[in-house]
């Protein structure tokens, strides 16, 4: 493994509005790193948040921002030319398995194409010493066998989202045996925390319970999710940033411990009522639907990160209701619910 300073040049990090882009960038910053975000600021969800994250990396001097589309080729040829990244964090993707059903173009655009470019251009680059990207736990399909371990096999994706995250592991795995392009790329569980990404679950269900809704609760709530807090895959990311593999390498990124559904759902909703976003009597049981699994969705996760700590001696370590707290705290503040 080649040891980074992340501080001997600029870092581009794709994606740099989106929730896990940029909370990075937000950690590279505060690190005196030098971040060049990119980002196309798409509406798959509200500009106006993806604003309001952009806008806190702004301010700072070591942070440039470039309005663009990593599908554009000759936009992410001109951002490498430029700036010359030293290491190349690709968070740019189309999210969200059920979204894939209905708009699959989306994903092959950002999710295929788009990566592709990156790699093209990490190629052709004499300045890039490690490109790191976000794969997703979805690759395991409908892996039975838990605790998932990146031994596991991950050629039976049960839906397109999961099937670009694989293709994306493939892409890099070639690249790097033919070109020597060092990558790593990390399986994602479940992210949720402040300034998440608003199609998410845990979301969703504040929105709808908040606005007096009833949620609808997948596979009648037998569904376990292996839930990781914002910060500890950040920590994870930074950690490996600063380690270049000789082969292409994958890790997964998991809490280690995983809920419950229903469980999930019980904190949070206790959260809500501790912040006074919901009355101390609310009825809990009227405002909930069980309903079947949907397409493309699996009934468990469960990350085996033991890899990762093996490797960069990190392990995820933030539970629910740590995390499910300061995701309703800012929920509060940033929608002047208080």
């Amino acid at each position: 493994m080649h040891k980074i300073n992340l501080h001997d040049g600029n870092i581009l990090v794709t994606g740099a509005a989106g929730f896990i882009g940029s909370a990075l960038s937000q950690r590279l910053i505060d690190e005196g790193c030098r971040v060049i975000g990119i980002d196309n600021m798409n509406d798959y969800y509200s500009v106006d948040l993806k604003k309001h994250r952009l806008d806190k990396l702004t301010a700072h001097e070591n942070f440039s921002f470039v309005l663009g589309d990593i599908s554009d080729r000759e936009k992410v040829n001109a951002v490498f030319s430029e700036y010359a990244p030293v290491v190349v964090v690709n968070l740019a993707a189309q999210a969200g398995v059920r979204y894939s059903i209905v708009n699959p173009d989306a994903y092959i655009t950002s999710n295929l194409i788009g990566f592709y470019n990156i790699l093209e251009a990490c190629r052709h680059s004499d300045s890039v010493k490690h490109l790191v990207y976000a794969s997703s736990s979805s690759v395991y399909g409908g892996n039975t066998k838990i605790p998932f371990s990146t031994d596991d096999k991950t050629d039976s994706p049960i839906s397109l989202y999961a099937a670009t995250k694989k293709s994306n592991e493939l892409l890099a795995h070639s690249y790097s045996h033919l070109f020597g392009v060092p990558s790593t790329g990390l399986r994602f569980f479940t992210v949720y925390g402040p300034a998440g990404r608003p199609d998410m679950s845990y979301f969703k269900f504040t929105d709808t319970l908040t606005a007096g809704g009833t949620i609808q609760i997948f596979n009648y709530g037998k569904c376990e999710r292996d839930f990781t807090y914002v910060d500890d895959i950040i920590e994870g990311v930074y950690r490996v940033m600063q380690g270049a593999p000789e082969k292409a390498s994958v890790y997964n990124i998991g809490g280690g411990r995983p809920e419950n559904l229903l469980e999930f759902i019980d904190v949070l909703q206790r959260e809500l009522v501790r912040a006074g976003l919901l009355p101390e009597d609310y009825d809990f049981d009227a405002h909930r639907e069980l309903v079947p699994l949907q397409p493309g969705d699996v009934p468990v996760t469960f990350a085996d990160s033991s890899q990762l700590e093996r490797d960069f001696g990190f392990t995820p370590s933030i539970n629910i209701h740590e995390g499910l707290r300061k995701f309703v705290e800012w929920y509060a503040d940033f929608y002047g619910k208080k």
